[in-house]
């Protein structure tokens, strides 16, 4: 276990203590007063794997909950017309403020039960070509589109191989950076290989503060690079896979800021600024005739690794 954990498991055991206790008491304000320094010592300098831990821990905030607060009227709708539904995807048409999108998220699920539903988060070939076909409507009735990206990575198994998983997240990449719509992207969570970037060639990219977003896991860099799994905390410095070193390379456009420890639900302040900026993206993005917001799109990254 490392430090981290072994101070969350502090922190949630001073929280659990604290909620029994009378808020005027000596012992109440005690309490906090620990509480609150263990917070800052855990959480003000945070290292790569820290991060990684942060992003993949099972009391962080999932999409459908992200998605339940910031979009109303929100309809889902399923499959692929093909093979099947991917529950992977919760994908649907809703409302951003008064604006109608449509929203396309990865979920990884808030439980076992619900996890195993959805294939933690790790889409298939049916999942990319649902969120491709809603793409293509959004484009005819010229509704913006909302991605929101957490998934370790695309569904690897045999069958979603035989389904033509990577044809799927190709043809993904490349009819989305066409689309004549504004696309605006969030990575919520984990932002792993090409499951995330079918989902994030767009406009413009939002990224939490304690998300990760790379070409695999630490766990699988360091397997390639070291031949083992033993050195994941390092290959995740090299990687520089956290909000911060990908908004000095420009690969990220903006950092949603989180709550000390990071997001775990979304409360209304937090929601109101997110889509605050969301629809004042989607207002600047409107403004652009469609040839250009599809070669301002191209050229985005294009220029990656250029700058």
């Amino acid at each position: 276990m490392s430090k981290l954990e072994e101070n969350q498991l502090k922190i949630k055991e001073l929280e659990q203590e604290i909620l029994d206790l009378d808020p005027q008491s000596p012992e109440f304000k005690s309490k906090s007063k620990e509480l609150n320094k263990i917070k800052k010592e855990t959480f003000s300098n945070l290292s790569h794997w820290d991060r990684v831990l942060i992003a993949r821990s099972e009391s962080r905030l999932k999409s459908p909950a992200l998605v339940s607060k910031l979009f109303t009227n929100f309809i889902e709708l399923h499959g692929d017309q093909l093979f099947s539904d991917d529950q992977s995807i919760l994908s649907g048409i809703g409302y951003l403020g008064d604006i109608p999108v449509t929203v396309l998220a990865q979920a990884k699920g808030s439980n076992l039960e619900e996890s195993l539903k959805r294939n933690f988060g790790m889409t298939s070939p049916e999942g990319f070509r649902k969120t491709l076909r809603l793409a293509k409507e959004a484009e005819k009735f010229n509704r913006p589109i909302i991605t929101i990206v957490d998934t370790s990575g695309a569904y690897p198994g045999k069958g979603a191989e035989e389904r033509g998983q990577s044809r799927a997240i190709a043809e993904n990449l490349m009819e989305f950076s066409k689309l004549r719509v504004p696309v605006i992207s969030v990575v919520l969570s984990e932002g792993g290989s090409g499951g995330a970037l079918a989902l994030t060639v767009s406009d413009y990219i939002f990224m939490f503060e304690n998300a990760i977003y790379s070409v695999l896991s630490p766990e699988g860099f360091s397997s390639i690079l070291f031949k083992n799994t033993k050195t994941a905390e390092e290959s995740a410095e090299i990687m520089k896979l956290t909000s911060h070193d990908l908004k000095e390379l420009k690969i990220i456009d903006e950092i949603v800021k989180e709550p000390l420890g990071g997001i775990k639900a979304p409360t209304d302040d937090f929601v109101n600024d997110l889509k605050k900026k969301l629809i004042d993206k989607i207002n600047e993005l409107e403004k652009l005739d469609k040839d250009t917001l599809i070669n301002n799109r191209y050229n985005k990254f294009r220029r990656i690794g250029l700058e």
